[in-house]
């Protein structure tokens, strides 16, 4: 352990909605957190897959955004004064001889902490790239795996290639925006929803876009700068579309990274098994919580997630302050609670 380590009283590994929403209720109990994020920015799959498509299933939201609850997210536990770790992935975890965890990133950042709360989703989200020669010369001037804002591509002629929820959403999301909008897919038969599908088609109909069966063979362009693609139809005929933007949705890979050996227990789809009581993974002041953890009758929503924050920070309290009370109790009332959230009622 170096002299540099950090010091706190939980690291969380993932800064998506469920590991925010950690801060706050650890916050509560008077727990400072350190955050550590592979992305550069605040809300995990929320931000990277969906930030500007509507969430209508948070409490009291009847509508929001993934950036938009990001936001508040981050607003809220602002009075508690995180301290976020981007760009960093953790490596390892060790016990240290004082009972603490020692988390090391690459790139040698270090913290120490008696909890640690896995909040990393399902893991780490790498595009499928599409299986085009040079692809990655493109990604920065054409191809896009995400869209994070739409105005971006108003007015521009735009591919869209797949055949699931997130290729038909994007097409029925950017069609009022694009110049011009094709859709690429390799057979008539699409993965994504009925409904979907057939508001796509009637786009079609109505000569607001451009379907395609068939397969993209190539991108063409110069210094890095896309300006048209080779596509191969159905029937072997094969045309040049010229566009500005290709946006291949080939699905996500999931990649748990480091977190696969750090000792803790998985099922068969690489959820760590965790006590509902507590959402302790098996090691003493480890937990985890959202989409990574799983027990019996887990709901994969957002909401489980943030009620298994609220358990697991009362449970992790326990642990890190033993011989302390926990001061608990309702915002509304509770004056030492306002106090640690800079209010006054």
């Amino acid at each position: 352990m170096s002299e540099d380590v950090l010091s706190t009283d939980a690291i969380i590994i993932g800064a998506g909605p469920v590991g925010l929403f950690a801060v706050f209720e650890l916050g509560l109990l008077g727990l400072k957190c350190h955050l550590v994020d592979n992305l550069d920015r605040p809300g995990g799959q929320c931000t990277q897959l969906y930030p500007e498509k509507p969430i209508f299933d948070i409490p009291s939201r009847p509508r929001c955004t993934g950036q938009e609850l990001t936001d508040d997210l981050v607003l809220q536990a602002q009075p508690f004064e995180p301290v976020y770790h981007f760009k960093q992935q953790a490596e390892t975890l060790r016990r240290l001889d004082d009972g603490r965890w020692l988390v090391t990133c690459f790139g040698g950042l270090e913290i120490a902490a008696p909890i640690v709360v896995i909040a990393a989703g399902a893991g780490s989200f790498v595009p499928k790239r599409p299986p085009l020669d040079h692809v990655e010369d493109y990604e920065n001037g054409g191809v896009h795996y995400a869209v994070r804002r739409m105005e971006e591509f108003r007015g521009k002629r735009l591919v869209i290639a797949g055949g699931g929820d997130s290729a038909l959403d994007w097409v029925l999301n950017l069609a009022p925006l694009a110049a011009e909008l094709t859709l690429v897919h390799r057979r008539e038969e699409f993965r994504a929803a009925p409904d979907s599908v057939g508001h796509m088609l009637a786009l079609v109909a109505a000569g607001q876009m451009r379907l395609i069966i068939g397969s993209v063979r190539e991108l063409i362009g110069e210094g890095g700068t896309l300006h048209a693609l080779g596509v191969q139809h159905k029937d072997g005929a094969t045309e040049t579309i010229s566009c500005d933007a290709f946006l291949p949705f080939f699905g996500l890979k999931i990649n748990l990274g480091p977190l696969a050996d750090w000792g803790f227990a998985f099922d068969a789809h690489h959820r760590i098994l965790v006590d509902p009581v507590t959402y302790e993974a098996g090691l003493p002041g480890v937990y985890a919580v959202g989409d990574m953890c799983t027990y019996g009758g887990k709901l994969k929503l957002i909401l489980s997630g943030f009620h298994e924050a609220a358990v697991m920070a009362h449970a992790a309290f326990h642990h890190a302050r033993p011989n302390e009370k926990m001061v608990t109790g309702y915002t509304t009332t509770n004056t030492e609670l306002q106090r640690r959230l800079g209010v006054g009622v």
